[in-house]
């Protein structure tokens, strides 16, 4: 990246390292290519008791890309993404039946010192976003905001900082109209076997609680990598990740509370096929 990217970018690599891909769930994923490009992606996912699914397909053409979903609830989404039809621009139009609020335009723009995504609600009085974010990619400063135009009131404001070299990141945001301070940390310790660690820290002021997250990963071979968290409360997990195919991974992932060993360990298991 040579800009300093999107708001949603502050503190990514560390929130990658510690959260991505672990579950508690059962997931099944299948994607297939018909021969004019289309993309067809099956999932089913079984939560306790509850197994929910949907199928998306992708049509693309030039430089527009269409996703259409459709889940168990009878809900369809549609998503339409135009690609840079200006230098460093990207239009996104969504919406979902049957939610008639739900319609959705989002422009984002990146240039080599700023990112800038704003949306707007199709509606009579819509909920306005803002984010952009300011520097290098190596030093960032970034804001996100909400306007509700209905009540007049800013529902969301979040502000971010991010410091990035060659193989540290470290990101400061205070979120939720400052009740929360968080501040993370990604060091690529051997980019050669894929070995990171990384931590994360969050602080609510209205309870003045604290949340200390720890995470690793390491590959194990140019297929396999294996992912480990802990965090002050005693929920240590950890995750096995193996390409046994190109673009095909199966996901193993379980978690246990070390303060009650006696509670039976969460196991979750992610197949995802692609041909």
């Amino acid at each position: 990246m040579v800009g300093p990217g999107l708001y949603t970018d502050i503190g990514k690599k560390a929130r990658d390292l510690l959260y991505k891909d672990y579950q508690s769930d059962h997931k099944f994923t299948v994607t297939t290519y018909s021969p004019t490009g289309v993309a067809i992606t099956s999932s089913g996912t079984k939560k306790g008791e509850l197994f929910l699914a949907d199928v998306n397909t992708q049509l693309k053409n030039k430089n527009i890309t269409t996703d259409i979903k459709v889940d168990t609830d009878s809900n369809l989404s549609t998503t339409v993404t135009v690609d840079q039809p200006a230098p460093g621009l990207k239009a996104i139009f969504s919406f979902k039946v049957p939610d008639q609020r739900s319609g959705k335009v989002e422009l984002q723009y990146l240039h080599d010192y700023a990112g800038i995504s704003t949306s707007v609600g199709l509606t009579p009085n819509p909920i306005v976003n803002f984010s952009g974010v300011i520097g290098t990619n190596q030093l960032a400063l970034g804001t996100d905001l909400s306007f509700d135009t209905k009540t007049g009131n800013l529902t969301k404001c979040n502000a971010g900082v991010s410091f990035s070299n060659a193989d540290l990141i470290a990101a400061l945001t205070l979120n939720d109209k400052g009740d929360i301070l968080s501040a993370s940390y990604y060091h690529n310790v051997n980019p050669l076997a894929n070995t990171a660690v990384g931590a994360e820290v969050t602080h609510r002021f209205p309870t003045n609680e604290n949340t200390i997250t720890l995470g690793t990963q390491h590959a194990l071979d140019p297929l396999t990598t294996l992912k480990a968290r802990v965090n002050n409360f005693g929920k240590a997990s950890a995750l096995i990740q193996h390409e046994w195919r190109p673009k095909s991974f199966v996901t193993i992932s379980g978690e246990v509370d070390t303060k009650a060993i006696e509670k039976t360990a969460k196991i979750g298991l992610a197949l995802a096929l692609k041909p």
